[in-house]
């Protein structure tokens, strides 16, 4: 039978007590983590989310307490009254804060029962999708309690940082209009104006640079996003970001408020405060350096330009495709001259995975280098290309021949493949980096035209406002900006275009007519129109903030209730189907 709480109090949690404790008589409550029967002795360790206390019950102190404790099994609910006594020193248990105590127990309450969990708590081993299933149970487990503990404490960081740099919290609507470019919108259909819908919001961006226009100068957020894409590990359809914006600024008054923010998540994580300013490097340079627009600089192999050196040479498929514009980027890697054959075959697969043909190497040998481009241009000529890349005996050239950007591409993916199975990545390190200037738009074949880089409220850079109409878009640069941690993307932002001669003039860039964008931001043209102040923001990813810092390996891990690949809930079983009469009152008919 189970007891009621009653008028028990709890006195401490589970986590607290220490040898100064020592002769008190205290209450805990929490979940049966383990227990031991020994016959007269039975222990419990009774847990909390603060932590784990011992607890011992002894027949012949108390016969009622004893008997009543062998019922009580894994992930029951108790209330247990004793005295905090020390243990001996032979017993302390260093692995538990509570280790030098133990609780003698007089009373016992059995609040609830539990049925067998399908994992155990604190040592689980269960596949991912069983832990989903029974979320609530996961939840449970001292790893996620911890991370869950390390997201409050960075938004409790963030609003407390931002509110002494003068900025206000403020709500936007979740509700809201659905507006090209970018990922796919979720939809919510109006019951009172049938055929219409709202989207729900994939970042607050209107929403800020309006607040910005109403004078509010600085404004964050803690904001829920949504956006319909493929997801991956650090993907999910609904998402939380901490959302800024601030009037009258240049990139170097953001910087100047994101860095001590930052700063403070770190001291709040454990870690050593980064130094400041933080590092910063141009796309170009990243691109050219790193072949990525978020490098992981925590480890050397940049990339040599051996463009030169092939133009022109005795190797045909190199020089006939520079002829072609394309370009040859490679990196040297430390002592792979001894690399197995098999070795270099699964770095060229791992390449070709990113679109790459292949990728030629070179072995940098005691008094030789070994390399099939030896039949073509001879061993002076691989001795020039070795000399070119800097490499020394024991290193290994690996090239990529393409167009720029999908050399730069795939041979950063190989550079971050080799990091990884060489051991060159120092897992201890962090390392801040601000990517700056991007390319205001990209051109996509597929459908012959021009897209923002990053959305289209982004300002290009003064000197290349009039480059807009000229239709050398490829040329035209952003005042737009990334921070990266170890080669992941925080966040990203940019100051805004805020005249309306300049946005309508990008918005005809993109492809869209005065009627289509009149038509889609009407409301926001017409307010740029009323004295708007020259502004600029960033959005930091929350979830992914904490990933990093917490060491979590997926943002499932440090989102309560996540969702998997194709974005349903596997405890919840959402999403579902729903009543026909909800559908006839919004006056919706399904196609399947």
């Amino acid at each position: 039978m189970l007891d009621h709480l009653g008028q028990t109090k709890r006195t401490h949690n589970c986590g607290e007590l220490r040898r100064e404790h020592a002769g008190q008589t205290v209450t805990l409550m929490g979940w049966v983590n383990s227990r031991r029967d020994h016959g007269p002795l039975l222990f419990v360790h009774l847990r909390d989310r603060e932590g784990i206390t011992q607890v011992v019950f002894d027949a012949e102190r108390s016969a009622d307490a004893h008997a009543k404790a062998k019922d009580a099994r894994g992930e029951y609910v108790l209330a247990i009254t004793g005295k905090c006594v020390l243990r001996e020193e032979s017993n302390f248990n260093p692995a538990m804060t509570t280790g030098e105590i133990e609780i003698i127990a007089d009373e016992i309450k059995i609040l609830n029962d539990s049925r067998t969990p399908p994992f155990q708590i604190e040592r689980c081993d269960a596949s991912e999708d069983v832990r989903l299933k029974y979320r609530y149970l996961d939840l449970r487990r001292p790893e996620m309690q911890k991370n869950f503990r390390l997201r409050h404490q960075l938004a409790f960081t963030t609003r407390r940082v931002l509110d002494e740099h003068g900025f206000f919290e403020i709500e936007t609507p979740i509700l809201t209009k659905s507006t090209p470019e970018g990922a796919r919108d979720y939809l919510v259909p109006s019951r009172t104006m049938p055929g219409k819908f709202f989207a729900l919001p994939q970042s607050p961006q209107l929403f800020k640079q309006l607040l910005m226009i109403s004078g509010y100068e600085r404004y964050f957020q803690i904001a829920r996003c949504f956006r319909d894409e493929d997801l991956r590990a650090d993907r999910q359809p609904e998402f939380t970001q901490i959302d800024i914006e601030m009037s009258f600024v240049q990139p170097d008054d953001v910087f100047n408020v994101i860095e001590p923010l930052i700063v403070e998540c770190f001291k709040v994580a454990g870690y050593e405060a980064p130094a400041r300013p933080f590092q910063r490097m141009s796309y170009n340079d990243a691109m050219n350096r790193f072949g990525s627009d978020k490098p992981d600089i925590r480890f050397g192999m940049e990339f040599i330009d051996l463009t030169a050196q092939f133009d022109g040479s005795a190797f045909p498929v190199f020089a006939d495709a520079i002829k072609k514009g394309s370009v040859v980027k490679s990196i040297v890697v430390p002592g792979a001259a001894t690399w197995s054959r098999k070795q270099y075959d699964d770095i060229i697969e791992h390449a070709k995975k990113f679109g790459a043909g292949g990728l030629a190497y070179i072995q940098v040998l005691e008094g030789e280098n070994k390399s099939a481009l030896t039949k073509t241009m001879g061993a002076d000529g691989v001795a020039k290309i070795v000399e070119a890349a800097g490499a020394k005996v024991g290193d290994s050239i690996l090239m990529m021949c393409a167009k720029w950007e999908k050399a730069c591409d795939v041979l950063g993916e190989v550079r971050l493949e080799v990091g990884r199975r060489e051991k060159l990545i120092n897992e201890d390190d962090n390392r801040l980096l601000w990517v700056t200037e991007f390319p205001m738009f990209e051109y996509h074949e597929e459908d012959k035209r021009w897209y923002a880089k990053h959305h289209p409220f982004t300002s290009p850079r003064d000197e290349d406002v009039e480059k807009l109409s000229g239709g050398d878009l490829g040329s035209v640069y952003a005042k737009a900006y990334d921070l990266v941690l170890n080669g992941k993307e925080l966040g990203g932002g940019s100051v805004r275009i805020h005249r309306s001669d300049v946005q309508a003039t990008v918005f005809k860039a993109l492809g869209l007519s005065d009627e289509e964008a009149r038509e889609k931001f009407g409301f926001f043209l017409d307010a740029l129109s009323y004295g708007t102040p020259p502004h600029g923001g960033i959005a930091l990813g929350l979830d992914r903030l904490v990933m990093l810092l917490a060491k979590a390996t997926s943002l499932r891990d440090v989102i309560a209730f996540p969702k998997v690949s194709t974005a349903s809930d596997m405890m919840t079983d959402s999403p579902s189907e729903v009543a026909p009469a909800q559908l006839a009152e919004l006056k919706i008919k399904t196609l399947v």
